[in-house]
């Protein structure tokens, strides 16, 4: 009779903390006893992520459609995992039929630490015969509701997302966790959002990780999408058990601004990642900025065209003058060449454009339709040869151009999707045969299969690198000197046609030239 009294007061215990993860951690384990004998609590970081999980219950968003999102970036070692456990136990023991689903960066990590975290605290938990755990799932011990009150881990697959789609439980609990999950791909990301659309439900979407990346939805909860997320940053300083020897040797070894640091220690996102090919400084110091238009009106208009290679791809055309650079317009994958064509060619007369460069990849039809238009366009081989033996191809000289056009003052747009472009791009170096040394971008198919988007914005910039170009006026200026006659020109003043060294210089940063 006494163990029923007190499985019924352990229930009624139990829903008192539906609400208070902090509280519920401090109740459901014996405290510096037995296996935690050197333990008197959560860490002082841990604790404040609890209480804002239950600062954001406590407003009472089951009641409406929204979405409880805590984003946490940690340098190595401070309880990461061990806080995911936490937060598994407590909504299972606290919230009767429960439904959640945790992934992580790899399955390995998935299988060998964030799921053993999960067996070890349940074991450990007051509310451990209240639930089975298996190699791939916690769940209710009642035969009644072991399909509807569980936990899965499941590895994540980009080539089957669908896997993390059906995690509906209206009017009752869902809780999804990402651990480690700045390697986890946008797919998948975007995949869950499907799961945040029940009615009247508390739903709670946690993400922990190092963050190693500068691009990718874990970079976005602290950045574009931070006004959705309950953002952390926690610095393994100030943790309670982490390896402070260890730490100061790295502080020597690297610096406390040095990405390394950053990373590990900090939990800030790096400078740039470590094989980002352009510095996500360069970008962030040119996003929105304003150019005076005397600052590059003067100079060539040059329209780069990046048309769609599949069919989740898009077709992007950019603008480049001079330093200053503006998104043209996207369009998804289209089966009529003449009506994209038409769309370019519009732009091209639009802007007096002196220039439109195509990638040739999907970019063929799109020429020859321009070409029975009559238009001058020019196709551009990513694949060819590049003028700098340090760089494997055009494709690669081209972004290289990029960062020496950033380099000068540059302009970029307020563009969330460019700027990620521009940043996602990596980096490799050969290391065989006649590519040792030379330096090369990672396909798009490669960065697709990471996670990564396709970057149609950033190669539409590329391309109007690709050849340099001689604005309408410098031409006509260029032909009155090769009649004979002394001419003025507004950008350099009275030149003597016999002396090319004081000519306007088309390759000069401020012509938005390529810098090569």
């Amino acid at each position: 009779m006494s163990n029923v009294i007190n499985e019924q007061m352990l229930v009624e215990d139990m829903g008192k903390y539906s609400q208070d993860p902090y509280g519920w951690v401090l109740y459901a384990f014996e405290w510096e006893k037995g296996e935690l004998e050197n333990y008197d609590g959560p860490d002082k970081w841990q604790t404040e992520v609890l209480k804002d999980v239950s600062e954001k219950l406590k407003l009472g968003l089951i009641t409406v459609t929204e979405v409880i999102r805590i984003a946490v970036a940690s340098g190595n070692g401070p309880g990461k995992t061990c806080l995911v456990a936490w937060l598994i136990l407590w909504a299972m023991s606290t919230f009767e039929d429960t439904r959640g689903v945790v992934t992580a960066n790899t399955e390995n990590q998935l299988r060998t630490k964030t799921w053993a975290e999960v067996s070890k605290w349940n074991r450990l938990s007051i509310c451990k015969h209240w639930f089975t755990v298996t190699a791939t799932a916690i769940y209710s011990t009642h035969p009644e509701h072991e399909k509807t009150w569980r936990v899965d881990q499941i590895p994540w697959s980009d080539s089957k997302p669908e896997a993390f789609a059906g995690l509906h439980n209206s009017g009752k609990r869902v809780l999804l966790i990402f651990d480690e999950a700045s390697a986890i791909p946008d797919i998948i990301w975007e995949t869950a959002e499907g799961a945040m659309t029940d009615e009247n439900t508390e739903i709670i979407w946690a993400v922990f990780g190092n963050p190693t990346r500068n691009t990718g939805r874990f970079h976005s909860c602290f950045h574009v999408h931070r006004h959705r997320w309950f953002t952390r940053h926690i610095d393994t300083r100030k943790c309670k058990y982490t390896n402070k020897e260890q730490i100061e040797k790295w502080r020597v070894d690297y610096g406390e601004d040095s990405d390394f640091f950053r990373v590990h220690v900090r939990g800030e996102f790096p400078h740039t990642s470590s094989m980002q090919f352009i510095p996500s400084d360069l970008v962030e110091a040119a996003r929105g900025k304003h150019l005076r238009p005397e600052a590059y009106n003067f100079a060539p208009v040059i329209i780069g065209v990046d048309p769609a290679w599949s069919g989740d791809d898009e077709t992007a055309v950019v603008l480049r003058q001079g330093l200053m650079c503006k998104v043209l317009a996207t369009y998804r994958k289209m089966q009529d060449d003449g009506q994209l064509a038409g769309y370019v060619a519009k732009f091209e007369d639009e802007y007096n454009a002196d220039a439109v460069f195509i990638d040739i990849g999907w970019g063929s039809g799109l020429y020859s339709m321009g070409k029975q238009m009559g238009r001058k366009w020019t196709l551009v081989n990513f694949g060819g040869g590049s003028s700098d033996p340090s760089l494997l191809n055009k494709r690669v000289e081209m972004w290289d151009s990029i960062i020496k056009w950033l380099q000068a003052g540059a302009a970029l747009p307020d563009d969330s999707e460019l700027c990620t472009d521009l940043v996602s791009a990596e980096y490799k170096v050969g290391e065989t045969g006649v590519n040792y040394g030379k330096t090369y971008l990672k396909s798009k198919d490669i960065m697709k299969s990471q996670g990564i988007a396709s970057p149609n914005k950033g190669d539409a910039l590329a391309v109007t690198f690709a050849f340099p170009v001689r604005s309408m006026s410098q031409k006509l200026y260029d032909q009155r000197v090769q009649r004979g006659g002394k001419a003025y020109n507004p950008l350099v003043g009275n030149i003597n046609s016999g002396n090319s060294n004081q000519r306007y210089d088309p390759l000069s940063p401020l012509a938005g030239r390529n810098f090569n």
